[in-house]
C-alpha cells in the first residue's frame, strides 16, 4: 500500500476529531478534552496513537462498546491514593479525569497515586505526565491493554504493549519525558508498516507458529509481538517484567482485567473467553518534588544531568546523545509550524467517517 502521505494542520484535525466525537453523544468538553489526547500525539510524532485511531473509537462508540458519556467515580480513597471506576467511558476522558485526582492529591499531601479500572484506550501515556510537569510535578502514567504481546519464550499473545511514561521537570532544559511501550514496538507501528507495504525489522514480532518473522501481516494473522529486548539474549526477560509490572499496577491494583483478558481495542476481535475484572485499567501518580529537596536545587540537578549526558562523546554515525522526550519535541516544533503528515489510508479512514458523519475534513 502507498506511503504517500497529506499535511493536515493539526487545529484542523484537533476541530475534526472534537467534531466527530460530539457527532457520536461525546459532550462537548469531554469531546475537545479527547481531542487534545489525540492530537498531542500527531504533534509529537506518534503516529501510532493520534488520529490514526479515531476510526476505532469511531467504530466502538457507534455500536455501544465504549460509554460517551461515563460518571467516573472513586471506588476507594485515602488522603495520596485513589481507585477509580472509569464507567467504561473513553480512556482520552477518564484518563484525564483520574490524573487530575493524582496531582490534587499531590499537591495537598506530597504524592499521589490513582489506579482505574473499567476504561478503554487512553492514547499516549506521555500526555498524562506533560499534564503533571506543567504544574511542576514529577508524573507517572501507565496502562494495560489487550493482548498482543507473548511473554519470554512464549509463542502466543499474553500480555498488552502496556506502555509507561515517567516525566521530571526541568529548569532552563526541557523536562525529562520517558515514554515508552514495554514491548519491542507498539502495534501501532506494525499498522503502519501494513499500510506503507513494509517488512519489520527481525526481533520486532513471531509468527503464528512462534517464528520470528518480517511480515508485518504474519504477526497480525495469529502471530504476536516480542517484548521489550526481543529475546534472552537481548534482556527480552526485561521487556516482560516490565510488561508484567504494568499490568499489576494498572489492572490487578484498581480490579480491572489483566494478561490475556483485557477487552480488545478493536472491533472484529472476539472478547476473552472470560472476565476478571471491568474494563482495562491504567495507574497514574504524581509526586512534588518539595516533598524531597529544594524545587529550584532539583532542577538545576536536571539542567547539569541532561547537559552532561548531551556533552557525551557521540558514537561514529549518529548524531550524538539525546535525552528522552528530546524526538517529540522535535516532532512537535516542526509540526506546529508545517502540519501533521498522515499517511493516505488514515486519510482515507478519516473521509469515511466524515461521509458518515457529516463533519467535514478538507
Amino acid at each position: 500500500m502507498s506511503g504517500e502521505t497529506r499535511v493536515f494542520p493539526w487545529p484542523r484535525l484537533h476541530e475534526f476529531c472534537a467534531s466527530v466525537f460530539r457527532s457520536l453523544g461525546v459532550p462537548e468538553a469531554d469531546a475537545r478534552l479527547a481531542a487534545d489526547v489525540l492530537s498531542s500525539a500527531d504533534r509529537r510524532g506518534i503516529d501510532s496513537h493520534g488520529v490514526a485511531r479515531l476510526r476505532t473509537y469511531y467504530d466502538l462508540l457507534s455500536i455501544g462498546k465504549i460509554n460517551p458519556r461515563p460518571r467516573p467515580r472513586i471506588l476507594r480513597e485515602s488522603a495520596s491514593t485513589a481507585t477509580v471506576d472509569g464507567d467504561n467511558g473513553l480512556g482520552l476522558v477518564v484518563g484525564p479525569w483520574a490524573n487530575g485526582i493524582a496531582m490534587e492529591k499531590a499537591e495537598k499531601v506530597g504524592s499521589g497515586w490513582v489506579a482505574v479500572c473499567g476504561t478503554n484506550h487512553f492514547g499516549i501515556a506521555g500526555y498524562y505526565v506533560l499534564q503533571a510537569l506543567a504544574r511542576d510535578l514529577i508524573g507517572w502514567a501507565m496502562t494495560n491493554s489487550s493482548r498482543g504481546v507473548a511473554p519470554l519464550w512464549g509463542a502466543e499473545r499474553m500480555l498488552g504493549t502496556n506502555p509507561i511514561a515517567i516525566g521530571f521537570p526541568g529548569g532552563e532544559e526541557p523536562p525529562i519525558v520517558l515514554d515508552m511501550s514495554t514491548c519491542a514496538v507498539p502495534l501501532g507501528k506494525i499498522e503502519i508498516a501494513i499500510r506503507k507495504g513494509e517488512p519489520i525489522p527481525l526481533g520486532w514480532a513471531i509468527d503464528r507458529e512462534g517464528n520470528p518473522t518480517t511480515d508485518p501481516r504474519a504477526m497480525v494473522e495469529g502471530g504476536a509481538l516480542l517484548p521489550l529486548g526481543s529475546d534472552r539474549e537481548h534482556s527480552g526477560h526485561k521487556g516482560y517484567g516490565l510488561a508484567l509490572a504494568v499490568d499489576v499496577l494498572s489492572a490487578v491494583l484498581s480490579g480491572a482485567n489483566w494478561g490475556p483478558f483485557a477487552p480488545p481495542f478493536a472491533l472484529r476481535q472476539p472478547d476473552p473467553e472470560r472476565s476478571v475484572g471491568k474494563g482495562i485499567g491504567h495507574f497514574f501518580g504524581a509526586m512534588r518534588v518539595d516533598g524531597f529537596r529544594d524545587v529550584g536545587e532539583f532542577k538545576a540537578q536536571i539542567d547539569d544531568f541532561a547537559r552532561t549526558l548531551r556533552a557525551t562523546r557521540p558514537s561514529p554515525g549518529t548524531p550524538g546523545v539525546l535525552i528522552p522526550g528530546d524526538p517529540e519535541r522535535d516532532a512537535q516544533k516542526e509540526r506546529d509550524v508545517n502540519g501533521i503528515p498522515l499517511l493516505e489510508a488514515v486519510v482515507e479512514d478519516l473521509r469515511d467517517i466524515a461521509r458518515v458523519t457529516g463533519v467535514s475534513l478538507e
